[in-house]
């Protein structure tokens, strides 16, 4: 037992479908349960960064720093193992997902102090195509009102893999509003960009 509370914890920030209320928080439930995580508390991004949506509403967060927004999100500590099934499910290994190191305050306090911590930011690999999709814009935080479309992955076209979901995201058509719903019904049938596949 004194080893368990001596294992290093990573420290995640969570602003998208792993917070309270969200569809993978289930995730994190499940590690909570079995010891593998515990929440720390409200926090925001010490600096500015992009938080956007790419298909089925899906949030991304891109290490572009002093664009966007200060992005409010979910810190929790994280065990080794919990990390595995954390990185499992934003697709490290597959180059959906980045697990960088990021810097956030805590919600309430006149003087906050800077953590350091990490989060899962979209792949370099399209993510300054992913910005540019979504009009250099980006949100504060991703709330009900973000998330309203967003697409479970077991309701996604199958035959598609996430990647070329993005890529059909990012080459379909620009809306006059970008952060509108792209379900597969909007998405064109147009091979997704070398760029967004080669990693």
């Amino acid at each position: 037992m004194g080893a368990e509370k001596a294992e290093k914890k990573t420290i995640i920030f969570t602003y998208g479908t792993l917070k309270r209320g969200f569809s993978n928080h289930v995730l994190l439930q499940d590690m909570i349960a079995a010891g593998d995580a515990s929440f720390l508390g409200v926090y925001q991004t010490a600096d500015r960064l992009p938080l956007v949506c790419g298909p089925y509403r899906v949030p991304f967060l891109l290490n572009f720093p002093c664009s966007g927004e200060r992005v409010w999100g979910e810190l929790y500590a994280v065990s080794a193992r919990g990390l595995i099934r954390m990185d499992e499910l934003e697709g490290i290994t597959r180059a959906h997902y980045e697990r960088l190191p990021i810097k956030v305050q805590p919600q309430a306090q006149a003087q906050p102090e800077v953590t350091m911590a990490e989060a899962y930011y979209a792949h370099r690999n399209y993510a300054e195509a992913l910005w540019k999709r979504n009009g250099e814009k980006g949100y504060s935080c991703y709330s009900e009102k973000e998330a309203k479309g967003y697409v479970k992955r077991k309701d996604r076209p199958q035959h598609l893999t996430f990647l070329e979901q993005i890529g059909r995201f990012i080459s379909s058509d620009q809306q006059e509003n970008p952060s509108s719903c792209y379900c597969n019904k909007h998405l064109p049938a147009a091979s997704v960009p070398i760029n967004v596949v080669n990693h």
